[in-house]
Parts: structure tokens; sequence; C-alpha cells
């Protein structure tokens, strides 16, 4: 295959990735994930409370890499499960993801936050059959494909396998929490990049 065929392949498979996350978005979900996650951190930051993040397998993933963007923006966050982390009180706000609805470490971290009075916003693309939302003061819905229903896929080759979709569309999400969380905090990109780590 000539080198200009391998890179309209792999051009056109990106652009399907990229369209399959993109559907996600399209669709009508209400309330807004982007404006119930932002104003659920401003609401935590103007009470000086902390924001914590926890989520299993890949979701985990995303999540921690959305705690290292907050650190940049200058708020106090951590991940569940480091050493470092604080205990969770009322004024702090826990986030965490479940998918297909419900992880038994998920909903045991949810309910250990909702007994110390913090608030917990849980990211599904199951809330009606999960078990997670029942620990959640806010839920956010991100109907994207988790390995709960991929049997139900329409078939054909997935370039997503598993739950790949809801979690490339988490980061997304993420990405467009950032955005926004920097327009409302007055956050500018050299103030962000100035609290990177330089330990590396």
């Amino acid at each position: 295959m000539a080198k200009e065929e391998k890179n309209n392949s792999v051009s056109n498979m990106a652009s399907q990735i990229c369209n399959q996350i993109s559907s996600v978005f399209s669709q009508t979900i209400t309330p807004l994930p982007l404006s119930v996650i932002t104003d659920e951190i401003v609401a935590t930051a103007a009470q000086k409370g902390r924001v914590f993040m926890h989520g299993v397998g890949r979701e985990g993933l995303m999540l921690k890499a959305f705690c290292m963007r907050l650190v940049h923006l200058g708020l106090p966050a951590h991940c569940v499960g480091d050493m470092t982390t604080p205990p969770i009180c009322s004024s702090d706000l826990l986030i965490s993801s479940a998918g297909p609805g419900g992880f038994p470490t998920v909903d045991a971290i949810c309910g250990v936050a909702r007994s110390n009075g913090a608030r917990v916003l849980v990211i599904t693309a199951q809330p009606d059959s999960g078990s997670a939302v029942k620990y959640a003061t806010k839920v956010v819905i991100l109907p994207a494909q988790t390995m709960a229903d991929e049997s139900n896929s329409k078939g054909g080759e997935e370039l997503l396998p598993m739950g790949s979709l809801y979690e490339g569309a988490i980061f997304v999400l993420f990405e467009m929490v950032v955005f926004k969380l920097a327009q409302v905090l007055g956050q500018n990109p050299d103030a962000i990049r100035a609290r990177h780590t330089n330990l590396e």
C-alpha cells in the first residue's frame, strides 16, 4: 500500500472514531453534562471545598487525567487511593464514574463520601439500572456504549470495542469542562502551564 493510501486509511479511521464520540454529544441530554459538572466544581471552589475523583479501569484513568487538569487550574483536587488524599468532608465534591451503572468499589466509595456529608456527582450511561446513582446528589448521563450494552450494538466492525466509546466521550467531556472552568475562573494558559510539575 502506498504511503498516501496508508495516511488516508489512518485518517479515515481516526475520523470514524471521532464521529462516533461526537455522536454521543449530538443526542439530547438533560441536564447538560458540561453545565452540571462545571457548576458543581465552581460551587465547590466557592465554598473552599476540594474535588475528589474515583473510577475504575479506563474510566478511572480518564478521571485521573481530569484531576491533573483541575490541579493545573489551581483547584485542590485529589484522586481517591493516592497516599496523599485527605479525608473528605461536607464542603467537598466527589466525582465518580460508573459507565455501566455501578461497580462495587465505586458504590462503596460514593457511600463513604455521602456518609461524610460530601456531595457526590455520578457520571453514567445507565442511570436507570445502575446502583451508583442511589448515592448521587447529582447524576450526569453520558449515553455512550459501555461493556454493559455491548451485546446490543448494531453489529459490523467496531472501531471502539467494549466501553471505549464511553471512555472516549468522558475524556472529551472533561476537556470541555476544563476549557469552561478556565474561562469562569479567569485562568490564562500561562497560569495553567506554570502549575504543571517540573519533576519529570
